[in-house]
């Protein structure tokens, strides 16, 4: 029996499935920050790495190790790098770190690299090294396609009105609140203490930012909303949503192998 996870197989086998036609290894993208007294610091790469291996078993993907450290934690999405708890990297180490991951992935052979991100500050920065990292290896011959994406994106307005039924309050406020929350109760329930949840009203944030971060304007949790809705069932609702339209999306984007190996 065979994981989706590189870490986890033989070179052997690595090196067989990196040489079929269509083969895809998709990249967790997370970070290391605080989300508040009821939940880890691992929170960002835990969830981006559990939908990559769903993801995976759908589409016969495999699964890099996640990149665990982001960009920095900003006070309107993430409560701020100055959270302790939070280590990040500056812009231009995330994206070169990328480059040379993603290169590296596509000179073993890989027709396709997906990068999922979990940490909303990621994003721009993994673009940025993604971007150079195809442009870099088409130049010398290579064929390869690649996708970034963030999970958040594929909630659709029916399981947010599910999830959500006394009405979304919008994603920027939704750090270390009830859709992490209810992920995380799903797929990592024993790393999650919601008699720790502290029940305030939603940030109230600024539409610009300030320097140096000001802590007082960020609830003193670390989480910009309460997650005292947060259940096991709406993670489910989500973890399904996501899952099934991102493996749609990698299907109808990318020339796909078949599944060669089998999964735990």
């Amino acid at each position: 029996m065979h994981s989706v996870f590189i870490d986890e197989l033989d070179a052997q086998t690595y090196a067989e499935n990196v040489a079929r036609t269509g083969s895809t290894i998709v990249i967790p993208a997370g970070a290391t920050e605080q989300h508040g007294l009821h939940m880890p610091l691992g929170v960002d790469a835990m969830l981006s790495r559990s939908i990559a291996e769903a993801v995976a078993q759908r589409t016969g993907a495999l699964v890099a190790p996640a990149l665990s450290y982001g960009y920095k934690s900003q006070p309107r999405s993430g409560g701020g790098n100055h959270r302790k708890g939070t280590t990040s990297l500056g812009g231009s180490s995330l994206s070169l770190m990328v480059e040379d991951v993603v290169a590296s992935f596509i000179s073993q052979g890989f027709d396709n690299v997906v990068v999922l991100n979990g940490h909303f500050e990621n994003y721009q920065f993994i673009y940025e090294g993604l971007d150079n990292a195809v442009a870099k290896c088409r130049a010398a011959g290579a064929a390869s396609r690649a996708i970034l994406l963030s999970y958040w994106d594929f909630v659709d307005e029916e399981t947010l009105a599910k999830v959500f039924p006394d009405g979304f309050l919008g994603w920027d406020i939704e750090h270390g609140g009830i859709l992490e929350t209810s992920l995380m109760l799903l797929l990592h329930p024993h790393l999650v203490n919601m008699d720790r949840v502290v029940d305030h009203p939603p940030a109230k944030l600024t539409p610009y930012d300030i320097f140096p971060e000001d802590p007082s304007r960020t609830p003193d949790s670390g989480c910009l909303s309460s997650a005292k809705g947060a259940t096991a069932d709406r993670g489910q609702l989500l973890f399904e949503t996501v899952t099934n339209q991102v493996a749609d999306a990698l299907k109808g984007e990318l020339l796909l192998g078949n599944i060669s190996i089998e999964v735990k």
